[in-house]
């Protein structure tokens, strides 16, 4: 059946996507991106300062969205002036959500030490806010879609357009921000150029519709307001940065940066080096020893002569330095995470003295994988290891707790040698005494003979260590000389166990449940 032209016409008309049409489905990627970006870098920004990166992300995008849906209800009410309206949202999304990451800094800086309720206050008030906002904002503009062009489209066809800009923008960014924005810009930085997006969508709306809007004049005063305000907090956003850390941290930042999956600060000062990840100290140059020389030689020693050793976390290669005073290692492999922390530890002049250069040792063979992913990849090939250091982050989330659970200790176990030993780090018996235990019951549980201890590193207080291995634990009698804190005679002092810190009967921590992280949130978190 012919068609004819002037309808074949009509239809190539109707097929061409007007400027106008573009400009406000590009905007709605924009509003997408810019929203996601506010809600992610709440939730990161909360993990690094309130911790349990899990409980935060949950617990603010639960919010967030929960204030997107409120902020979609109250759009019914606005009736009038819809262009007007939206540019209004867009200058104050863009304000609130680009200053929100650097304000919550600021504010947790400022405010008293164990102010914590005020800052969560502060923290979900601005989110709720934020949220509201940027729920508003999709149903405004496909009001104003529809408007324009209830020719065009139905309405079927307009939530098609609508929400699949919305959910690609949505997708860039989720990609964006741990891949690109947070390692190049940072948090504070990344917030101010995604709201400076969010205005420069309002002088956008501005000029497409300058004919039908009122005070034309007011609007575009309010959009210089805005940037201005924003690029002049970006101008500062360095000074801002170093300003609060330095306060956070109380000394001199001499490296901060943020990888692909944490923030890495080393401070300076009188006391010496200190080193902390997302906020959470993880040694002190005065004291480290204690803490790398109680990890290591238990094992070490009572083995004999360790041929091969795997060290698993301890980029800062402090726990490696002590594995290499022992002329029988032959090979060492340390498996990190982070690419960042190992190229910091074996570049930087303070950092490789503190080491003693270890990360650079030719017996030393750094893998940078998760541990748990890359042992189960070992499995055919049969590797096999005389001591397993085992040196992570404490069970603060889930995604460290697996490190802590029967699943992952089974896999060491296969790794071990008949007569090796694995250690593990345990947190504090004092402070958390029912997740130390923890520990021991689910290396037991896996079938391996532990003996804990603990020792005293003063910038964390009473610390806890097992070593586990399927042959019985004997006190060595010999271990390298330099040592600065650990003797053969004082090994019987590590392994004794006041009341305070006595065993607790737990259940293990399985890959199920992660009980444990549970447990050790409770105990840190409560008044000791």
């Amino acid at each position: 059946m012919s068609v004819p032209a002037d309808a074949r016409a009509a239809a190539g008309a109707d097929a061409r996507i007007s400027p106008a049409e573009v400009t406000l489905l590009a905007s709605v990627f924009l509003i997408a991106a810019c929203g996601l970006v506010y809600e992610l870098a709440a939730g990161a920004l909360a993990s690094y300062l309130l911790g349990d990166s899990v409980l935060q992300f949950s617990t603010v995008i639960g919010a967030y969205l929960f204030a997107m849906g409120i902020g979609s209800w109250l759009s019914r009410f606005v009736e009038r002036q819809l262009v007007a309206q939206f540019l209004g949202i867009e200058l104050l999304v863009g304000l609130v959500g680009g200053l929100m990451p650097a304000g919550l800094f600021v504010a947790h800086n400022l405010l008293p030490s164990g102010a914590d309720t005020a800052f969560r206050t502060l923290l979900y008030g601005l989110v709720l806010l934020v949220g509201a906002l940027v729920g508003l904002e999709i149903p405004l503009v496909m009001r104003i879609l529809k408007r324009q062009f209830s020719q065009r489209y139905a309405l079927k066809d307009l939530v098609s357009q609508v929400l699949t800009f919305d959910y690609l923008g949505a997708l860039a960014v989720a990609l964006a921000f741990p891949l690109l924005l947070v390692p190049h810009l940072g948090l504070i930085r990344t917030g101010l150029v995604f709201g400076l997006m969010n205005a420069g969508v309002a002088v956008w709306a501005l000029w497409l519709f300058r004919g039908e809007l009122r005070r034309v004049r007011l609007l575009a005063l309010a959009c210089a307001g805005v940037i201005g305000l924003l690029l002049l907090a970006l101008a500062g956003s360095e000074r801002l940065t170093a300003w609060a850390e330095d306060r956070f941290y109380g000394d001199r930042i001499l490296h901060a940066s943020s990888s692909d999956y944490q923030r890495i600060v080393v401070t300076g000062g009188r006391a010496g080096i200190r080193l902390f990840l997302n906020g959470n100290l993880q040694f002190h140059a005065r004291d480290e020893y204690r803490y790398h020389e109680a990890l290591v030689h238990p094992a070490m020693a009572a083995h004999g002569a360790p041929r091969r050793v795997l060290v698993l976390g301890g980029g800062d290669g402090l726990a490696v330095r002590e594995v290499l005073k022992y002329p029988s290692v032959e090979q060492v492999t340390l498996v990190e995470l982070d690419p960042q922390m190992t190229r910091l530890f074996s570049t930087e002049p303070r950092l490789v003295e503190l080491n003693a250069a270890a990360l650079r040792s030719p017996k030393v063979t750094v893998v940078h994988a998760d541990a748990f992913t890359w042992l189960e990849s070992q499995r055919d090939a049969g590797a096999v290891w005389d001591v397993v250091v085992i040196d992570f982050p404490d069970p603060s989330n889930f995604s460290l707790g697996k490190l802590y659970s029967t699943s992952f200790y089974q896999i060491v176990d296969q790794h071990l040698a008949a007569d090796g030993f694995m250690v593990v780090q345990t947190t504090s018996p004092l402070v958390a005494r029912r997740s130390f235990w923890t520990v021991a019951a689910t290396l037991e549980t896996v079938g391996l003979t532990t003996m804990p201890y603990h020792a005293l590193v003063p910038s964390f207080g009473e610390w806890g260590f097992i070593v586990a291995g399927r042959r019985p634990w004997r006190a060595p009698t010999v271990l390298p000389a330099g040592l600065r804190f650990l003797t053969p005679e004082g090994m019987a002092t590590l392994r004794h166990f006041p009341p305070d810190m006595a065993r607790t009967e737990e259940a293990p921590n399985r890959l199920s449940d992660q009980r444990l992280v549970r447990l050790f949130e409770q105990e840190w978190g409560a008044p000791h």
